[in-house]
C-alpha cells in the first residue's frame, strides 16, 4: 500500500523509534509498503518514521544509480534495527542531498565515506558489513531518520537561515508533492 510521507515540521519524524523484534506484528506488510511508497514516490531509500511509524526499520535500493556508479548494481536492504558505527579515519566528504520528507531541497552534507553497519535483515538473519562510498552515504542518511535526524540537521546555520521560508511553508502545509504527503497537524484555536 502507498503511504503518504511525513513532511519536515511533522512531529512523528523527531519521535523516538522503538526496536524492532521478530514478532512484530504486520512486519513484512510494513516493509512492503516502505517499497511501494518509496518506489511511487522515486526515492532511493526511506525509513519507517518517515510514513508514521516510529520503528527502526529502513528499506533502501540504489539499483537505479548503477550505470553511473556500478557497485550500487542490484543493491537492495532492508535494515531492521540498524546500528551503524562510522569509520573516524574515513575521508569526510561533501555530496548533495535530498529527502522524501523535505521535498524540493538539495544541500550539500558533510559524512563519513566508511562506515560498519550491523542490522538485521526481513528474514531475521544478522548481517555485518564495512560500507563505502555512496552506500553509506545513503545509509547514513536512512539512519539518522531513526535517530530523530533530518539532513538539513547537519548543514551549516547559515545554509539553514537561507531555506528557512521554504521550511516555514513545510511546517504550514503550504507545499505541493507528485506524492501523498501529511503535513504537521495545525494549532487550532478554540
Amino acid at each position: 500500500m502507498i503511504l503518504p510521507i511525513y513532511i519536515y515540521g511533522h512531529p512523528v519524524l523527531r519521535a523516538a523509534n522503538a526496536e524492532v523484534t521478530p514478532d512484530y506484528p504486520g512486519l513484512h506488510d510494513l516493509i512492503n509498503n516502505l517499497k511501494e511508497t518509496m518506489y511511487n514516490s522515486e526515492g532511493i531509500g526511506i525509513a519507517a518514521p518517515q510514513v508514521g511509524v516510529n520503528t527502526k526499520v529502513v528499506y533502501i535500493d540504489v539499483d537505479v544509480l548503477a550505470e553511473d556508479m556500478p557497485e550500487l548494481k542490484d543493491c537492495r536492504l532492508t535494515l531492521i534495527n540498524p546500528v551503524v558505527t562510522v569509520d573516524e579515519t574515513a575521508p569526510i566528504v561533501s555530496r548533495e542531498e535530498g529527502c522524501l520528507s523535505v521535498p524540493g531541497i538539495h544541500e550539500n552534507v558533510r559524512r563519513h565515506e566508511k562506515i560498519h553497519l550491523h542490522w538485521t535483515d526481513e528474514n531475521w538473519q544478522e548481517h555485518d558489513q564495512d560500507i563505502e562510498g555512496y552506500l553509506a552515504r545513503v545509509v547514513q542518511h536512512e539512519c539518522d531518520h531513526l535517530d530523530q535526524k533530518l539532513f538539513i540537521d547537519h548543514i551549516s546555520p547559515i545554509r539553514k537561515q537561507l531555506i528557512r521560508s521554504k521550511l516555514n511553508n513545510m511546517v504550514k502545509g503550504n507545499i505541493r508533492c507528485d506524492y501523498r504527503i501529511k503535513v504537521a497537524p495545525r494549532n487550532r484555536k478554540r
